[in-house]
């Protein structure tokens, strides 16, 4: 997975993560968990969508953000 971190297949109840989230905060992992879980109750980002992710991890936007600042894979690792 190069582009994203996470993704969802509904019909067959799968969620896939990008391996680049264990570089990252343990609860953008988790972020990404939840986001995906909740695309299994709701396909679409709408309002129901949001109300659900309010519901099961209401600082979800800080974690989303957290995330969309930071580079989806870290290449220079400097000791």
């Amino acid at each position: 997975m190069k582009t994203k971190w996470g993704s969802c297949n509904t019909g067959a109840g799968r969620i896939w993560v990008n391996l680049e989230l264990a570089k990252k905060p343990p609860l953008c992992l988790e972020y990404i968990i939840v986001y995906e879980m909740v695309h299994l109750l709701e396909r679409h980002h709408n309002d129901n969508f949001r109300q659900l992710m309010d519901h099961f991890m209401p600082q979800w936007k800080l974690y989303r953000d957290e995330l969309n600042k930071s580079p989806l894979a870290h290449e220079n690792w400097d000791y």
